[in-house]
């Protein structure tokens, strides 16, 4: 089923996003200015939380995700509760609100947007999501990705790659 979707939150969207429900998709989006305000576990754990909520409503199946300083990769199985947009803007609005909150600062969290890519039939989801783990390995913040906290995969054991 295919259903195009807007969202007022996000005017400045691609003309013709499309949601399709059951779809696996590779979403992205960073932090203002890309300001390194995830780096704490706090806020890490803050938008993990928010991710797993999404799940609990059934609005997502997560399958990977990695939360970096600067932004997030997150796999998923996209529910048929809500859109794409509608999702981020829950996710993005529900995290800034969190740590803004824990940090008593009066400012934005994220950049406006995100980046989304249906991930086709023909790619392997195991190889797209094993990129995303290994983010903190690529970007030299430790040199065995058991070592980082902020990551998942349905089908990685955090034991290694």
């Amino acid at each position: 089923m295919k259903r195009r979707t807007s969202h007022p939150g996000y005017s400045n969207l691609r003309k013709g996003r499309v949601s399709i429900f059951g779809q696996a998709y590779l979403l992205t989006w960073a932090t203002l200015h890309r300001a390194p305000a995830l780096s704490t576990m706090r806020a890490a754990r803050m938008v993990v939380d928010c991710l797993r909520y999404s799940d609990a409503e059934s609005w997502t199946r997560t399958l990977a995700f990695v939360v970096m300083p600067d932004h997030v990769h997150w796999c998923i199985e996209l529910g048929a509760q809500k859109t794409l947009p509608q999702i981020m803007y829950s996710v993005k609005r529900f995290s800034s609100s969190r740590i803004l909150a824990v940090t008593a600062k009066n400012s934005q969290l994220w950049q406006a947007g995100y980046h989304d890519r249906a991930i086709r039939a023909e790619e392997d989801v195991v190889e797209v999501s094993r990129y995303i783990v290994a983010n903190p390995l690529r970007a030299g913040l430790v040199d065995e990705i058991g070592d980082y906290s902020h990551w998942d995969a349905v089908w990685l054991a955090k034991s290694g790659l």
